[in-house]
């Protein structure tokens, strides 16, 4: 049964190519492998998975296969999964199969789609379908949509199905609609962008079943009522005059079953146990506000979240079975350093503010600053982060970059280590970047994190070698210099990047230690890699 869509869709484009005897659709697509060759290496802790006890090998791929004929647009993705750790960093997955299908068609001012779609409502706190690979996080709708045109800038679209997971589907159904459109005034120079939104999730029998099982061994004190279905309401607003834009969303959520590991269970026996089902309304609150001028721009953010875990049900943890995407409110930092601590967005709590300010006193001088403040809703502190950063250029000969960053990490909170201190941080880095000739350039990377928490301090340093267009070759090494863990211990990487028209191949021998590996705000814990890795991307 479950090759029926892929038996379905085939005809279907053969159909369509029939019908296009005399006229060409387009066929496009993209590949992605990767393909990691395991070593086992007990002084850093790359042991006890089953591809460093006896697999030794692990890979994925994805091929995406696009074709738009006469308005309609088809789509194909095998993925494949050999003893892969995306799924759990310590455990293998083997399977593979059709990862995604649909089928797009416009028709005047209607638009139909199905099969497994992404889409999203205003910036995606009560509904975002989307996929993130690094974390194996596919949050396709498999279902239907319509869409239809209110008028020149007015959209109301609707959505049915249920949640994908991995090549298979969540039992709960959902259901949305969405009315957005775009307001302008030239001659006043500002314009309105409103929306609103809603979003019903109703549980199977099954889950439903589980649910009241799970509460029955609950003491009085602790029982809830769960209700079959939980709805979710957005209205936002995207408000611009002149170079000033404001964007604010506010959301809330009826009762909704909830997993909290930091709540008490008392259960009937009189015992207790961290982690429980409590049955919670939510609400976010989101704003940003943004203003650009001539060499300036300044951007504020502030968020306010409480008991917004907004799941398939309530069972499913990390990122699997997420309904809806909450703004992370930490700079995306890209230096080796710099990201080690990468906080993670707190569904059941969370206040927080970011400002990030930009300027160029000068044409080849830019200074970027930037502070994040992440408390629960009881100020106790999350996450803070101070970040400056100045780069500098000669045109057409060399780019330097440098900086400081402060960090303020809640290790107990984010990686779930009890009792451990909250990690502070200051790390300096410079980047220094020096063209040879028009193809050939060098980059040299150096930062240094002290810290007295955790792994201790560390030093990092890179060397870049680009021949463009085709070559990159680079060696970096991660050294931790003043351990409190272990004995002090390198971390070196090699890499070798070829590209050739739209393909990219790498090669590279890996040493990593222990850390959060993070993606728009949604982190999860990897345990450290020893070994080979090779990846190759390519679009057609």
């Amino acid at each position: 049964m479950k090759q029926l869509p892929l038996i379905f869709l085939i005809t279907f484009i053969s159909g369509l190519s029939l019908l296009a005897q005399n006229e060409k659709g387009t066929l496009s697509g993209s590949f992605q492998a990767n393909a990691n060759f395991f070593i086992r290496d007990s002084t850093i802790g790359a042991t006890n998975t089953p591809q460093y006890d006896h697999q030794l090998y692990g890979a994925d791929a994805w091929l995406n296969l696009n074709y738009n004929y006469s308005g309609f647009d088809v789509g194909l993705r095998f993925d494949l999964f050999n003893n892969s750790n995306l799924l759990n960093p310590q455990s293998s997955y083997t399977a593979e199969g059709i990862g995604r299908w649909y089928i797009k068609k416009k028709i005047d001012k209607f638009s139909l789609a199905g099969g497994y779609l992404y889409d999203q409502i205003g910036s995606g706190i009560i509904f975002r379908a989307y996929e993130e690979r690094p974390l194996l996080i596919d949050n396709a709708l498999y279902g239907v949509r319509l869409g239809y045109d209110l008028g020149e800038n007015w959209e109301i679209k609707a959505l049915t199905g249920r949640q994908k997971q991995l090549f298979d589907v969540f039992s709960p159904n959902l259901k949305a609609l969405n009315i957005d459109g775009y307001i302008s005034e030239d001659e006043a120079n500002w314009s309105l962008s409103p929306g609103i939104g809603v979003v019903n999730r109703t549980y199977d029998d099954a889950t439903m079943q589980r649910i009241v099982s799970t509460v029955s061994t609950f003491s009085v004190t602790d029982s809830i009522a769960p209700s079959f279905n939980t709805n979710a309401l957005t209205i936002y607003n995207t408000l611009t005059v002149g170079n000033v834009s404001w964007y604010a969303e506010a959301a809330w959520k009826t009762e909704d079953v909830l997993f909290n590991p930091f709540a008490t269970k008392t259960n009937r026996d009189g015992s207790t146990s961290l982690g429980k089902l409590v049955n919670e309304k939510g609400s976010v609150y989101y704003s940003s506000i943004s203003i650009a001028g001539k060499g300036f721009g300044l951007t504020v953010e502030g968020k306010r979240t409480e008991n917004f875990s907004f799941r398939t049900n309530p069972f499913v943890s990390l990122n699997r079975g997420m309904i809806n995407f909450l703004p992370p409110m930490a700079r995306f930092n890209t230096y080796r350093l710099t990201s080690r601590y990468t906080p993670a967005i707190q569904e059941l709590g969370e206040q927080a503010v970011k400002i990030d300010l930009k300027f160029r006193p000068k044409k080849n001088v830019g200074i970027e600053l930037n502070f994040s403040n992440i408390t629960d809703l009881d100020d106790k502190l999350l996450y803070r982060e101070a970040y400056s950063e100045i780069q500098i250029k000669q045109k057409r000969k060399w780019v330097l970059t440098g900086g400081l960053q402060f960090q303020q990490y809640n290790q107990e909170i984010f990686e779930t280590k009890p009792g451990v201190p909250l990690v502070k941080t200051f790390i300096p880095f410079v980047d220094f970047l020096y063209k040879i000739d028009r193809k050939k350039s060098l980059r040299f990377e150096l930062q240094y994190m002290n810290t007295e928490q955790d792994f201790g301090s560390w030093i990092f340093g890179l060397v870049e070698y680009a021949v463009a267009p085709k070559w990159t070759f680079t060696i970096s090494d991660m050294y931790n210099s003043d351990p409190k863990m272990t004995d002090k211990i390198h971390y070196p990487r090699l890499d070798l990047f070829y590209t050739i028209k739209s393909n990219r191949f790498s090669v590279s021998y890996v040493k990593q230690v222990e850390g959060v590996v993070c993606s728009g705000g949604i982190c999860r814990l990897e345990p450290a890699f020893s070994g080979f890795r090779f990846t190759a991307n390519s679009t057609f």
